[in-house]
Parts: C-alpha cells; structure tokens; sequence
C-alpha cells in the first residue's frame, strides 16, 4: 500500500526541529564515533547502474551499511553515542573520547544500562558498553533468533527473554529498569523518556552528511538525489536522517518514502491518522529490524511534515531483493543486504511495476533515487535460507568484483 501524506510541506527547517536535533549535533556524534574502533566511516555509496536501466529510473545508489562495522549494521551510529551522551550527563568532566576508549571503566563498572531490541540496537550498546566498562542488559523477545542471542550475548551481555513481541519487550525493559536502578538506552520514545531515544536518532544523521559529502551536494542546493528511501520501524532511522537532509537542503530537499512490513505498518497508520499510532497487524514480520508496532512519538514530530509517502511492502518483496542484490549484475556490484536492509530497494521495485503508483510517488525515468541497506547478514543462517548462499560466498563475489573499483563513487 502506499499513501501520500497530505501533510509534507517543502519549507527551511523549523527552529523548533533544529532545537531538537541538528547538523551540528550531528557532526558532534560523528567526530566521537571517529575514534572508536567499533565504527567504519565512511560506509561506501554504490551505484547500480543496470538495475537503474532496468527500473527506468536515471541513477541508483545503495548506501551500504552492511561494513560499517562488525556488527553488520547502521545501529553502531546510534546506540554508542547514547550511552556516551548519557554518561556524560552523569560525569560532565569526562572526555567523549575517552568513554567508549574505556578510561573511565573503573568508575562506570557499577553503571547497568538495559534495552529491548530485535537484535541490531541491541547488539551495538552491548559492544559499547562493553568497551566503556559497564554492565548490558538485553531484552529479546520470542521473534529474536537464537543466532541474533549469541551474536549479543557474546559482548558481555546478560540476556533476558520474554514470551511477547518487541513493543512487550520495550514494557519489560521499562519495568526492570525501575526496579534496578538501570538506564534504558531505546531508540523509541514514550512518555517521560525522550532523551536518549533522541541522541540515538541525532548518531543516524551522520548516513546522510556521508552521502553529501560523496555526492558532492552544497548547503541550500539540489539534493543530489529525488527520491530517498527509508525504513521505518520505530521511525529513528527515518528521523535521522531525513531531519539532516532537510536542514541542508531546505526546500529543495529530496522526497522521502517511508518503508515498513505489511503487518507492522505503524509509520503508514500514524500518516493516516495524522498522529504518532500502532500497527494494525500480526507485527510478526521476516524483516525483524522493522516488526515494531508502535511509532516513536518523537520520531514522528520530524517525520510527520516531511514524509511525502508511506508504504507498506510483503516479506516476499523483501527476500527477492536481497537475492537480486547478491547475484549482482555486469556492471552491478554483488551487496549482502539483511531481511530489513532490502526493504527500501524492494519498495522501489513495486512501485516500478505499477504506473499509477510510480506515478503517485513522482517517480520516472529522471528520477535519481537513494536506498540505505541497513544491515548485512546479522543472521548468517537465516540469510542463507533465504538467499540459497551463504553471506561469505556473496562477500567472495562482491570482492572479485571490486577489482575494478569505479563502480563505486567511494572506494572501499
């Protein structure tokens, strides 16, 4: 489904918004995250000019998120400078640096900071807290695989595991919390609890000053693309990026769409009903990373005046894509892309097939379109499955390829 918000407008960014989050800020988060090893900057922006031919649309890049660090997704941009924000809130005299450099481990070994994830967000703070010194823990619920468990588990974090879906798992790192005496580190909002949820959105911006600067775009001048699709889930990856690219561009900024599941469409419905809302479905969806049921209030705030349209795709969308980018093309560079990482390719795709859609969305054969593969094979076996090769093989094929690296605007 796809539905063109009536209430996007093309103006500067407002004062309110900038109060909240910012470039500023943003390059705040960027030069932090530069000094930790857990982090590759920046992750490289591919063009995929036969797919582009073959979607009649005049240019295709792909922001590879899947190497910006060994945790295999976008998420190591956000929940690091959280925690570090929230440290420095509580010892005001430490140096960013040297919080996630663990110079201050002695001090935070008694620190406990918990969230509740489908895996990616979860995995990015226990390696961070890890490298600071404090204690993680970790809420899965039931749709987590026992893979995604292990690859958290094994930063230092205790895990804990209940029988509901993401939005119980986000009550019961609430409730523990309190209990405990611990920090939640969320990337969603609810009442009383904006703060973090923000600084893990203002870390996701620096996707989108990467691509500026790759792309070689100006402040207040063309975007270098007219399209930008983004997952939705919560809405954070959304926010951050999309507020950056509004501040830059002003009224000349690109079109957002908005991708999320068919059965965990709360952007699509908070668009509808002009308000941040839930899903209306099972939430139970093959694209883990967006199976969220319930829009962050806060995200919503960047997203509700500026996304031109939501959309909902089906998990068979999402899986053909992932396999249509691990095959590659002449001229198309083999991309391992996670269940959710796909999402926005395989958005565009649909809309391809179906003019009075492509049409609904402004798209033809001038359009220059950006997708985010946000993660690679967070789930090595589960990708496997899906794809009928494993990440390593897709990774083998993506470096003969690379020889001949001009294919990519940055090299790897």
């Amino acid at each position: 489904m796809l539905f063109s918000n009536p209430r996007a407008v093309r103006m500067p960014y407002p004062a309110e918004l900038q109060a909240i989050m910012s470039i500023a800020r943003a390059g705040e988060s960027r030069r932090w995250l530069s000094t930790w090893p857990g982090v590759r900057s920046p992750t490289p922006l591919r063009e995929l000019p036969d797919l582009a031919s073959e979607l009649q649309v005049a240019r295709l890049s792909v922001k590879d998120e899947s190497v910006r660090s060994p945790l295999g997704s976008f998420k190591a941009l956000g929940a690091p400078i959280a925690l570090v924000r929230q440290i420095l809130r509580l010892h005001p005299g430490f140096r960013p640096e040297d919080i996630l450099a663990g110079r201050h481990a002695d001090m935070l070994a008694d620190y406990t900071v918990i969230t509740a994830t489908d895996g990616n967000h979860g995995r990015s703070l226990a390696a961070a807290a890890r490298d600071a010194g404090c204690r993680c823990v970790i809420v899965l619920h039931a749709g987590v695989s026992r893979e995604r468990e292990e690859a958290i588990a094994a930063y230092g974090a205790r895990i804990v595991r209940i029988a509901g879906n993401y939005d119980a798992s986000v009550e019961e790192a609430a409730r523990l919390a309190a209990a405990n005496g611990w920090r939640v580190v969320s990337d969603t909002t609810y009442e009383g609890y904006q703060d973090i949820p923000r600084d893990v959105m203002q870390g996701y911006g620096s996707i989108a000053a990467e691509v500026a600067e790759q792309t070689g775009t100006r402040r207040d001048g063309e975007c270098a693309y007219t399209h930008v699709f983004l997952q939705g889930g919560v809405g954070a990856l959304a926010a951050g990026v999309a507020s950056w690219l509004w501040e830059y561009h002003g009224e000349r900024r690109p079109g957002f769409v908005l991708v999320e599941p068919e059965q965990a469409d709360c952007l699509l419905q908070s668009a509808i009903q002009g308000h941040a809302a839930k899903a209306t479905g099972s939430v139970d969806s093959v694209m883990a990373g967006l199976a969220c049921g319930e829009t962050s209030p806060l995200a919503w705030r960047f997203l509700d005046p500026i996304v031109d349209h939501c959309m909902t795709i089906a998990d068979d969308d999402a899986i053909e894509t992932m396999r249509l980018l691990a095959r590659g093309n002449a001229r198309d560079t083999p991309i391992v892309a996670g269940e959710s990482g796909a999402a926005g390719l395989a958005a565009l795709r649909v809309l391809r097939r179906q003019a009075d859609l492509s049409a609904q969305a402004g798209l033809d054969a001038r359009s220059r379109v950006l997708v985010i593969n946000t993660e690679g094979a967070t789930d090595p076996r589960m990708y496997g499955k899906l794809v009928g090769a494993s990440p390593a093989a897709i990774a083998g094929m993506a470096r003969a390829f690379a020889v001949d690296t001009s294919h990519d605007i940055h090299r790897i």
